[in-house]
């Protein structure tokens, strides 16, 4: 189980050039989500990087759900600047756009060398990567907790990502005033992708039915569900249950905003070392084939739809094909998000957990099936191929997976 290292607290990002002068770090790149760059995010990081005496350069060119182009344009700009520590302001996209910059400006490598197979051979960088402080403006995706970059890979139509042991940032910074301007359909989004990553590692294979590595250091940063991982995740749905309304209704609820960031980053604790598995892997093509859909709520111009709303369409019909592998856990699960289970027969566990997640997608006004997305039931075969080839998430769902399976999944996601 490997350990995260957060500040939670109003004002922390004060801190941060602080903590880089604590570290010997003398020039930072700041890679910063656009639309929080003048606002109190942005402007309150690079004011404090001046007041600890941290020269620093800005890099703003960050594409909400990032490509692999985007990542490049950060790789070149980290790879010219001579930098020794990196400071990402912003969402998950974000901060996956710094974990890469910092990955292949310190160990240079061809592009697929890092990533993911089965579309990249998944090399472990030779050793550790420069300082990264991550400072959340999400409550969602935990990255600032996760050895874990995210991307759509535009030559192969399909999300995936980038994952190892030493992508994890060396301090993530929980300021609740960084998320007072969040919009709500992205809170909504954000929010449903800290309950997906909570559900999928509590519900993940179980680590002891994982392959052994040849050694420890060949060891994936994804280990199954385990007894560490699933307090952070159980504990993660509690807080999404309580405070993820609030903060839909509410964005000056300080208490439900603080909360919230505290249970993405629970969250990512938990999935960081247990690992997500088929609603994730199943957003992956979605997101990565979409076509035309701009979805309500966003500042973008281009289509897309936003991960953790790709990620939750799929979440009710895996419930219910997973429910089997461990009924009593998902009876919890459904506790944890509100459900009375005084009663409920173990057969019921999937539609119970089920219900209850559509319950949330119905309070957050979230589309209700891939089929809003522009997906019809001609497209599945496709989306069943860019599936298939997400290899470490597929591992990690408690029954093997074959096309027939998912083609089943996807038709039952469609609405």
């Amino acid at each position: 189980m490997t350990g995260s290292t957060v500040r939670f607290g109003t004002g922390a990002t004060r801190e941060v050039g602080f903590d880089f002068a604590d570290r010997g770090v003398k020039r930072v790149l700041v890679v910063v989500d656009p639309h929080v760059r003048d606002a109190y995010p942005g402007q309150t990081a690079t004011e404090s990087l001046r007041t600890a005496g941290v020269d620093f350069e800005v890099f703003d060119e960050v594409r909400c759900e990032p490509t692999d182009t985007s990542f490049q344009k950060a790789i070149e700009a980290a790879t010219a600047g001579g930098f020794d520590g990196y400071l990402a302001v912003g969402g998950g996209s974000t901060i996956d756009t710094a974990k890469a910059a910092n990955l292949y400006a310190t160990w240079p490598a061809p592009f697929r060398e890092y990533v993911n197979p089965t579309l990249g051979r998944g090399t472990t960088p030779p050793g550790p990567l420069k300082p990264l402080i991550a400072v959340p403006t999400t409550a969602g995706t935990g990255s600032e907790t996760t050895a874990v970059a995210v991307f759509d890979f535009e030559e192969e139509g399909v999300k995936t990502g980038i994952a190892n042991r030493y992508l994890r940032p060396t301090l993530g910074i929980l300021d609740p005033e960084n998320t007072r301007t969040t919009p709500p359909a992205v809170a909504a989004s954000a929010g449903l992708d800290v309950l997906s990553h909570a559900l999928e590692s509590y519900t993940a294979r179980h680590f002891l039915r994982r392959e052994k590595p040849e050694n420890p250091s060949l060891r994936t940063a994804y280990q199954g569900a385990n007894p560490i991982s699933d307090v952070w995740a159980i504990e993660s749905l509690r807080i999404v249950a309580q405070f993820l309304p609030r903060v839909f209704a509410d964005a000056d609820d300080d208490e439900a905003r603080g909360m919230m960031l505290l249970g993405a980053s629970y969250a990512g604790m938990g999935f960081g070392n247990a690992g997500v598995h088929l609603p994730h892997a199943m957003a992956y093509p979605v997101a990565g084939l979409v076509r035309d859909y701009r979805p309500p709520g966003f500042l973008t111009d281009h289509a897309m739809v936003p991960h953790g709303t790709s990620v939750i369409v799929h979440t009710p019909a895996v419930c219910r094909w997973t429910a089997p592998s461990a009924p009593r856990k998902h009876l919890l699960a459904a506790e944890a998000l509100g459900a009375e289970i005084r009663g409920v027969p173990e057969e019921k566990a999937g539609e119970l957990l089920a219900e209850r997640v559509r319950h949330f997608m119905t309070l957050t006004e979230q589309p209700s099936g891939i089929g809003d997305f522009g997906y019809s039931a001609a497209d599945i075969p496709k989306l069943v191929e860019g599936t298939l080839v997400q290899a470490r998430l597929l591992k990690l769902a408690p029954h093997d997976v074959d096309a027939e399976i998912l083609a089943n999944l996807f038709a039952d996601s469609l609405s």
